[in-house]
């Protein structure tokens, strides 16, 4: 049976209103652009007859009622549906506070997309004629309350109780954290695998066993398209940091069971007080750098010392723009062969020193019937 649709992903919108602004001068989100960023986004969406959007997480600064309030109700005026989880940064904290809602509390803003039932913070839905929608939650609190990314059993549980029940339909996972590496050794990166489920294993063997194909993750502020056993993690970059994307994909599947999911990336060129926004943002990315590239090369697995680390950074002052940039392709030919190795590894090549440029435009074979 054919199956085409057709739908958006933006993702990590740090939509903060102008007085819920913090300055924090080494920060790399440039959240003064989040809402014109937002409208002009979905001004372009409006015009592609799109089957709905997914937003994985991070919809807000730093979870303030103010923030996810005006958010959900501009995501109520659109023609399409929307469909969204909740990021780190939308439910810092297990109980609210005076700054940001409780973990609890963020199902009750987004009745309307996805959580027809609020007492839940994940949730199974079918969105589409054969297409059904799973929206986890990977904010979990450990005994001292502090935010971990993970998979709790009790989801785990039921996430396996719900594919049990499928028949017949596409599934498609949305959660915030990465699921699959996008960084060279990301699970176990003593910087990166914050940005990773901790439990991303077990979760990965779930979707194995039940053949799903297809996950959508936030988070890293990274355009990266990664494959694990079979799964593929699609990772949208943040549209508040460089080089702010989003992007369009359709899924077909034939009368033979081939599918296919072609995937476009777009990015914001400019909005109001920003108009040149590219080569700010990149520019701003680059300026905040060099302490985040200090930290890089000076901890494991290149453990350089501090003094070669502070020489070789202000090279890399573009570095993680480009990585960010997705399909990189990253070369320092005057670094130590050990350094210029390493960093190599972070651009989009193969096993076989090829190219392999997927990550903003592609159409992926995910099925051969």
């Amino acid at each position: 049976m054919t199956l085409k649709f057709r739908f958006g992903i933006v993702s990590d919108l740090h939509i903060a209103l102008p007085h819920t602004i913090w300055d924090h001068p080494s920060r790399f989100h440039l959240v003064e652009v989040s809402i014109p960023a937002l409208e002009s986004v979905l001004e372009h969406l409006m015009q592609l007859n799109l089957d709905f959007l997914l937003i994985p997480g991070d919809l807000t600064q730093h979870g303030e009622p103010q923030n996810h309030e005006w958010l959900q109700k501009r995501l109520s005026q659109l023609p399409f549906p929307v469909y969204v989880v909740p990021g780190n940064h939308d439910v810092p904290v297990l109980k609210a506070n005076q700054q940001s809602i409780g973990c609890a509390d963020f199902p009750y803003y987004y009745q309307k997309f996805g959580y027809e039932q609020p007492e839940q913070i994940y949730y199974s839905q079918s969105i589409l004629p054969g297409v059904r929608l799973i929206g986890l939650n990977s904010n979990s609190f450990d005994q001292d309350e502090q935010q971990v990314g993970r998979i709790d059993r009790q989801q785990l549980q039921w996430l396996e109780a719900e594919l049990q029940q499928v028949q017949d339909e596409l599934v498609l996972v949305m959660v915030h954290h990465n699921v699959v590496e996008h960084l060279p050794n990301q699970s176990r990166h003593p910087m990166a695998h914050r940005y990773m489920l901790e439990n991303a294993g077990e979760l990965l063997a779930i979707l194995k066993r039940y053949k799903v194909k297809l996950v959508f993750t936030g988070h890293l502020h990274v355009q990266d398209v990664a494959c694990s056993q079979g799964v593929y993690d699609i990772t949208t970059g943040s549209l508040v940091s460089y080089p702010h994307p989003y992007r369009v994909l359709e899924y077909y599947r034939d009368d033979f069971h081939r599918e296919w999911l072609q995937i476009v990336s777009h990015r914001v060129e400019s909005v109001p007080d920003f108009p040149n926004l590219q080569h700010l943002s990149r520019k701003w990315m680059g300026d905040r750098s060099y302490p985040f590239l200090v930290k890089l090369l000076t901890l494991p697995p290149l453990n350089l010392p501090l003094t070669q680390a502070q020489e070789l950074a202000p090279g890399m002052r573009d570095f993680w723009a480009t990585v960010a940039d997705g399909d990189a392709v990253l070369d320092y030919p005057d670094f130590p062969v050990h350094v210029r190795s390493y960093i190599q590894q972070y651009g989009a090549i193969a096993h076989d020193s090829s190219a392999t440029l997927i990550d903003n435009h592609s159409t992926l074979l995910i099925g051969h019937g």
